[in-house]
């Protein structure tokens, strides 16, 4: 089997936004804002903080959840697959923008230090504002991904699926001569939206229930990284731990 292995993970319907304007006058939100020192609108949308504010927003239960993104970030950017270059990491958001992430950026593992990071991401499409771009939004829409990446296959993983186990995925993946793309959501609840749906090739489900977003990166780079030996050349050189 080939080694070769050319994957982008992108994070679909990511529940990441900025307060939108329609709530950006309620005291709750306008309450973040003063203790934060910002302004309403360059805030994120949190559920745990604007949950009465979200009320009148349509698809709010899949809103507000940058704890959902935060996790499965941490997950692909530490993980072996990431670090040795295997991976291209992106984040499609609920409102459809779509952030290239640099495989070798490390992300803050402080929960908010990450929102002032996101925060200034989204405000002024970069980061850093100057200099060598780590993290930057490339445009709206999952064509970006497309375009950017060119793909050969578009995987979805979802419960609905074809009941695959991660390892026979892995092996799928690292069959394919040119570049998968790898759909995973990260968003608390509802369906994929029809964007999404649209662009997959496939539709898998690891274990044919419904599995946290950071759980099914989890399960898919552990796969990867196992079939292509990277724990073992990383323990052999380290010696017997």
């Amino acid at each position: 089997m080939s080694t070769h292995c050319n994957v982008a993970l992108v994070l679909v319907d990511a529940s990441l936004e900025l307060v939108p304007k329609e709530i950006a006058k309620h005291p709750s939100v306008e309450e973040t804002a003063k203790r934060r020192r910002k302004r309403p609108l360059t805030i994120l949308l949190d559920k745990s903080l604007h949950y009465h504010a979200m009320k009148r927003l349509p698809n709010q239960e899949k809103r507000g959840r940058p704890d959902i993104v935060h996790l499965c970030m941490l997950e692909i950017l530490e993980s072996p697959l990431c670090t040795k270059g295997y991976v291209q990491p992106y984040v499609h958001t609920i409102g459809g923008q779509v952030i290239k992430v640099r495989p070798d950026v490390r992300l803050p593992k402080n929960y908010n230090r990450f929102v002032g990071l996101m925060e200034q991401l989204l405000v002024f499409g970069k980061v850093p504002p100057k200099g060598e771009t780590l993290l930057e939004v490339i445009g709206k829409g999952l064509d970006r991904v497309i375009e950017d990446f060119k793909p050969s296959i578009r995987i979805l993983l979802s419960e609905r699926g074809v009941h695959k186990p991660p390892l026979e995925l892995a092996d799928e993946i690292l069959r394919e001569k040119s570049k998968v793309m790898m759909m995973i959501g990260a968003f608390p609840h509802g369906e994929f939206s029809h964007e999404v749906q649209n662009a997959a090739d496939k539709v898998i489900s690891l274990c044919g229930s419904v599995l946290e977003g950071f759980i099914a990166v989890s399960a898919i780079m552990r796969a990867l990284e196992f079939k292509l030996g990277l724990y073992n050349h990383h323990l052999s050189d380290m010696g017997n731990v």
